[in-house]
């Protein structure tokens, strides 16, 4: 019995630790075969949803929805076009600077490290749509691929095999280390902010509260259910172009606001193309954006698909549709 409770208590100790230094979950067991929701983990995940409730207290202003949009658009971009199109499938390079700042804006959405990040999104290619896969809604659900797989203990330590690649930046095994620290110093300054103005500028109708609420409370929970949508719904309702191994889908809805990581069949086609909207009618903000970044220098070798492939690799009928 005794040893039952200390058991208990170093887990809980553990828990409560993780939450601000995620190395303090690695000496805990992990129930790997039957993965399962641990809402005490992710208290602060749920927290964060709670809060957004207090919108109906701190009420509206124009400046308050522009933080939220602002803060949505930089923080979408730095997710798609680095921790997903270059930290996970190094579709262009660019300098350890410029690196370290694009994590730390991805880093700032309050979905954990660059490493982890990377290394479940690389796994996820390995083993799309298998059991293996933590987020298939094929084979576990909708609701668990579209969120129920991050809560659990089996999927919190970061498969560091993964990503070795990338492991040997300091800085960024810092991050993955503290994955919470960037979102928290965000929080204070949109909080700061919104008192400055509203000491300053009374007349734009703000103060702190309220942008803390739009500015990075919904801000942050808009972020997380656009970007879970493509584990989730990405595999589910859309066009499929190609014949992948998996049922990834091309969703126009999903594409627009993810900015391209909703032509998710074509990605899966071609994981190491820096460009997802193949054709010119496929918007993909995100590579709009870095080519962009290429002509100014802060990001260069860029990798594209040959035109010849992208017109004929194992193609589908476009027309076939799923249920939504």
């Amino acid at each position: 019995m005794w040893s039952t409770f200390k058991n208990r208590w170093y887990v809980a100790q553990s828990t409560l630790g993780c939450w601000f230094d995620s190395s303090a979950m690695q000496d805990v067991s992990l129930d790997q075969e039957q993965p399962k929701a641990d809402w005490f983990l992710t208290l602060p995940f749920v927290i964060i949803h709670l809060l957004c409730l207090t919108v109906f207290w701190v009420g509206f202003s124009p400046i308050a929805l522009i933080s939220a949009v602002v803060l949505y658009a930089v923080r979408m971009f730095a997710i798609t076009g680095f921790y997903h199109r270059y930290f996970s499938h190094r579709t262009f390079r660019t300098t350890r600077f410029w690196q370290f700042i694009f994590a730390l804006l991805g880093n700032s959405a309050a979905q954990r490290g660059p490493l982890w990040w990377a290394s479940y999104h690389r796994l996820h290619h390995k083993h799309s749509d298998t059991s293996a896969d933590s987020h298939s809604p094929k084979v576990h659900g909708f609701w668990w691929s579209h969120l129920g797989w991050i809560t659990t203990r089996s999927t919190f330590n970061t498969p560091i095999e993964e990503v070795k690649d990338l492991a040997k930046f300091p800085e960024l095994r810092f991050l993955d280390r503290f994955p919470s620290l960037v979102p928290l110093l965000l929080a204070i300054i949109i909080y700061l902010l919104g008192w400055i103005l509203n000491q300053g500028f009374p007349s734009l109708g703000t103060n702190g509260l309220q942008l803390l609420v739009w500015g990075f409370l919904i801000s942050t929970v808009v972020l997380y259910h656009s970007t879970f949508m493509i584990n989730s719904l990405a595999h589910v309702w859309g066009t499929r172009r190609y014949a992948t191994n998996d049922d990834s889908r091309n969703n126009f809805f999903l594409a627009l606001i993810t900015f391209g990581e909703g032509w998710h069949n074509n990605h899966h086609t071609f994981p190491q193309s820096v460009r997802q909207g193949l054709f010119w009618w496929e918007i993909d903000i995100t590579y709009y954006v870095l080519k962009l970044m290429s002509w100014l220098g802060i990001i260069s070798d860029l990798k594209y698909v040959q035109p010849q492939r992208v017109r004929s690799y194992k193609l589908l009928d476009a027309n076939i549709k799923s249920n939504p």
